[in-house]
């Protein structure tokens, strides 16, 4: 990855024939016609004469033609507010365009790469799935010992990413578990009480510095943090999740509940313009009664509380947390009546969500009158929890617990599932597995909604988190795409990663192991699924290397009247710069600007 070529006078040396149509003196219409149709030549030549290209490369080229041909037309310019057919007319013509940086070239030179056939690299199935002539049994012979070589390298990929079950990590923390309670002046017994947790949270750095070293970059952001109101707190279980030190193992740990000052920054900076913008999913235009959010036909979602045990700082809901375990987040029973009222009057509600905030963090019996009340209403056929506790402090999943949860579960008429966000492997502990089975006994299913952060982005990162989650008896349910909220940047990667993250590691695993979706959340809309195109388009590289996305909202088979969303990624360049940063190699990771 040579950053030195990624400019003006390199990307025309890589697209002569694009270059010289817009050196003419045409106008705008014209000469964005005369690009469209360079471009349509070149994928044509390619499907023409396949056979010598080969399959897969005559494919790449399409894919690049179709997504430059898309970039070049009017109404793509018009979303993005940027028109590329002006911006290599103005190169062309040597106009300098000091707004256009190092990643909008390294993008558009890698796709001008893609359509010329120039491509050449190597995913992780290449270096073992080689095409063979072979038939019969010895071609099956062979293919399994390519298959045996690809397993291997998964392997060693899998095993860079320790686990919270592997017995060297379960001894540190159990020291570090001792410390914490030498420090804090408890007992193994208090420790395993959930109550003596929520009464022991972490609210400053200092309490945190007391039982682990701090980077300055960390106690910075925590301080921010506290003196602007911003939310935070950790449990003392999840501090002992962190090493003593910072390490690579612990690092997507601390990202969640350690906030960097950018971060700070940027909420406080959101605060002064425009506060409704932290409302990124919108959801104050779908929320028809108080406590309620209905997105689609047959669920909504339920938030009788508005705080955590713990604070995860990319939270969908930090614009209405107020902080951890905040008096008075509890919503009031005439409010919450109201809303259970309005469940049942809509027969169409077949799932309800249970969420907040986190509904766990409630005590026995206001949890207890809510299962009632919904397992009472007869057109709800489900009742969904979402909860973090079994990530941040498992001791809550009591056996009292899992009864009063198993009670409604009616199996052909009803069931009663929880979904809780296991981040990373270095999460999945004993004490989650225990949590699990305690569920689990109680024919209760638990599934993982995982947000794809930076911190869980390098490669066999979050496979090695859905092999864990499986044999933890967690079935992956969601990989969310980190929302582009502006203060969410260090958080970040690109749909470009996630897309190569799903066919390129996570297709090798075991189906069962792979059952999660990647979506994307549109604002007011809901869920966009990442799989295909069809739900989405790429329609421009905006000079500062951003690519932007026209998402396509569930609706659009449905009804006529849909909205389109148009969403500005993460430059590819900038992520893979972050990655060699922390000893990543860019290399290889080289095949992600031809996911679109």
């Amino acid at each position: 990855m040579d950053k030195k070529r990624f400019n003006a006078e390199y990307l025309a040396s890589q697209a002569p024939r694009l270059f010289a149509a817009a050196r003419e003196k045409r106008p705008v219409p014209e000469l964005r016609r005369q690009l469209i149709a360079a471009v349509l030549a070149k994928r044509d030549y390619a499907l023409d004469n396949y056979d010598r290209k080969g399959q897969g490369l005559a494919i790449r080229i399409r894919d690049c033609a179709r997504t430059l041909v898309t970039m070049f037309h009017r109404r793509s310019e018009r979303l993005a507010e940027f028109s590329l057919t002006r911006a290599i007319r103005d190169l062309a013509q040597g106009r300098v365009r000091p707004d256009l940086s190092p990643a909008f070239y390294a993008d558009l030179i890698h796709i001008i790469w893609g359509l010329a056939g120039r491509v050449r690299f190597e995913s992780p199935a290449d270096q073992a799935m080689r095409p063979s002539e072979k038939r019969g049994r010895e071609a099956a012979i062979e293919r399994s010992g390519q298959l045996d070589q690809l397993w291997q390298m998964l392997e060693a990929g899998i095993a860079r990413f320790p686990t919270g079950l592997d017995a060297e990590v379960v001894r540190g923390r159990r020291q570090r578990r001792r410390h914490i309670l030498e420090v804090m002046g408890g007992s193994e017994e208090d420790w395993n009480n959930w109550r003596w947790q929520v009464r022991h949270v972490i609210r400053n750095e200092k309490q945190l510095r007391r039982i682990l070293r701090l980077t300055p970059e960390e106690e910075e952001g925590i301080r921010a943090a506290k003196a602007n109101r911003v939310p935070f707190g950790i449990t003392p279980y999840y501090a002992s999740l962190m090493d003593e030190t910072p390490t690579d193992h612990d690092r997507s740990v601390r990202y969640q509940v350690i906030p960097p000052d950018r971060y700070v920054q940027g909420v406080c900076r959101l605060r002064r313009s425009d506060p409704a913008v932290l409302d990124f999913m919108r959801e104050e235009d779908t929320s028809p009664i108080d406590l309620i959010t209905r997105r689609y036909p047959s669920i909504c979602i339920l938030k009788p509380i508005s705080t955590c045990p713990q604070i995860c700082v990319y939270c969908q809901r930090n614009w209405e947390i107020e902080d951890v375990l905040t008096p008075g987040a509890l919503a009031p029973r005439e409010k919450l009546d109201a809303a259970l009222d309005w469940i049942e009057c809509h027969s169409g509600i077949r799932e309800v969500l249970v969420t907040g905030g986190d509904p766990f963090v409630m005590g026995r019996e206001r949890l207890r009158y809510i299962m009632q009340r919904l397992a009472r209403i007869s057109s709800v056929e489900r009742i969904r929890i979402g909860t973090r506790t079994l990530v941040t402090m498992p001791m809550r999943i009591t056996d009292e617990l899992a009864a009063m949860l198993g009670r409604h579960c009616e199996p052909g008429h009803r069931e009663i599932a929880v979904v809780t966000h296991c981040q990373h492997p270095y999460e999945v502990t004993p004490e989650v597995v225990e949590a699990v089975d305690k569920l689990r006994a109680r024919r209760i299913p638990v599934y993982n909604q995982l947000v794809y952060t930076f911190f869980v982005s390098r490669r066999f990162e979050a496979v090695a988190l859905r092999r864990a989650l499986r044999l933890a008896g967690i079935d992956p349910y969601y990989t969310f795409s980190m929302k582009g909220k502006e203060e969410m940047e260090d958080y970040r990667v690109p749909i470009a990663r996630l897309m190569q993250e799903q066919k390129e590691e996570a297709r090798l695993l075991p189906g069962l192991a792979r059952t999660d979706e990647a979506v994307y959340n549109i604002p007011g809309r809901g869920k966009n699924y990442l799989r295909a195109q069809q739900h989405r388009e790429l329609i421009s590289i905006l000079p500062n290397g951003a690519r932007v996305y026209e998402f396509h909202p569930w609706e659009k088979n449905i009804t006529s009247g849909i909205r389109t969303y148009v969403g500005r990624d993460v430059p590819i360049l900038e992520y893979l710069e972050r990655l060699d940063r922390i000893g990543e190699g860019p290399n290889d990771y080289s095949s992600i600007w031809y996911y679109f």
